[in-house]
């Protein structure tokens, strides 16, 4: 079959199970194109997306002013490595820097490579400015994590699908529950060789868990305590996604180490980034850390373009606005529910815990009648449904989306 002929869902759905690993289970639907809140599939049918590929989309697909910065750069040049310099990067470091207000940046391409940026950091800095001894610095880290899935990642997962038969696993780790300071305070106390505290702001794959008011402020200020790095991840969480421009803001916090990533480009291009004061940065050398593609001249075009979006459309402002009005409607739904228990989040980052157990197949059934009815969302443990909309969404099309989601739950009451 050529690749050019006009193929059904079905007949593409199954070239990827002949042809690619099977390390994903998607929901059955197709996409061939998107605009603004909306995807549509190979047959033409039209959805509100719910997921925003995991909050990579947040400006909206293919948002033009992102695209034009896209194709303008792509005619000009795509890539140099970081062998030469390009007319692009510095003036990309500087307003990147500017904008979240930090020294410096060490741009990357993936999340999961931005998380693995900062552990080097964290653990260089340890060694050579707060003066552990080499191989004896140790990161705490939160039960429930999801930080992407190299090895050294998944060392420190507790969840056994992403680690078991992955091993031997990367050394250096101490896992606390999420949301407990004692723990924490515990864990800072227990040992002299602490390098950096790794935090999700909201932990978004375990099913959008938000701290308690007040945990991420006295956290960092824990940290503070005992010369402990405070790596915020806020590769899903940022780039207005939560109501504010990164979720530490909604405790006016500012992290030690910053990590970007997904919405940085708007969903365009891979992008991401690790932000730093000099005093931490600059342990890093020539030589000790890089890759071909991180920096490259499309990524920063694409990147300013996708972040002014963000500030010239308000974006942190709609999407807070927005999410009151949807955990309000669908939590006046869940009182009187047999199906869903909870809507919790931030922001247009939301998730509804669904009444039945881990290993059921209620949600993905719940998904696939949200599917049938016009809108794409995706479950996550088992019993939990997130929807993260692009956050240019208005509130008719907020609206409509709730009356769909209502109307799917409906179905499934006892």
């Amino acid at each position: 079959m050529s690749i050019l002929e006009k193929i059904s869902s079905e007949e593409i759905i199954a070239l990827e199970n002949k042809f690619g690993a099977h390390n994903y289970h998607p929901l059955p639907v197709v996409l061939s194109k998107g605009e603004g809140v909306f995807v549509w599939d190979v047959e033409g049918k039209k959805y509100y997306d719910f997921l925003s590929a995991y909050s990579a989309v947040n400006q909206g697909h293919c948002h033009p002013k992102i695209i034009d910065a896209l194709v303008s750069q792509a005619q000009i040049l795509t890539l140099t490595s970081r062998a030469f310099y390009n007319d692009k990067l510095g003036p990309y470091e500087e307003f990147l820097t500017n904008y979240f207000g930090f020294d410096k940046v060490l741009p990357m391409n993936t999340g999961a490579e931005a998380v693995e940026t900062a552990l080097k950091l964290a653990r260089k800095w340890a060694y050579e400015v707060k003066g552990i001894a080499e191989q004896q610095a140790q990161i705490i880290v939160c039960e429930g994590n999801f930080h992407g899935r190299t090895t050294t990642i998944i060392s420190f997962s507790n969840d056994e699908n992403a680690r078991k038969n992955f091993g031997p696993y990367t050394e250096g780790f101490i896992m606390i529950e999420y949301d407990n300071l004692a723990a924490l305070q515990n864990a800072l106390e227990s040992s002299n060789n602490i390098a950096a505290f790794l935090v999700e702001p909201i932990q978004g794959e375990a099913g959008v868990y938000v701290p308690s008011e007040g945990y991420l402020a006295q956290a960092k200020a824990l940290c503070e305590k005992h010369n402990v790095l405070f790596i915020a991840d806020e590769v899903q969480t940022g780039i207005a996604r939560t109501g504010k421009l990164l979720a530490v803001n909604h405790e006016n916090v500012q992290p030690d180490i910053l990590i970007l990533g997904k919405a940085i480009s708007g969903g365009v291009y891979p992008v991401s980034a690790v932000l730093a004061n000099d005093s931490i940065m600059n342990v890093i050398k020539p030589g000790q850390h890089g890759s071909t593609f991180g920096g490259n001249p499309l990524a920063a075009a694409v990147a300013v373009a996708a972040l002014q979006v963000v500030k010239d459309e308000k974006l942190s402002e709609n999407a807070a606005y927005l999410g009151s009005i949807f955990r309000k409607k669908i939590g006046e739904y869940i009182q009187h529910s047999t199906i869903a228990t909870l809507v919790r989040g931030k922001g247009l980052l939301n998730a509804i815990v669904i009444n039945d157990t881990e290993d059921s197949s209620t949600a993905w059934d719940i998904c696939m009648a949200l599917r049938d009815n016009g809108l794409l969302a995706k479950p996550t443990h088992g019993n939990i449904i997130r929807f993260a909309p692009p956050l240019v969404m208005n509130e008719e099309q907020l609206l409509a989306c709730v009356s769909i989601i209502i109307k799917t739950l409906k179905q499934f009451e006892k």
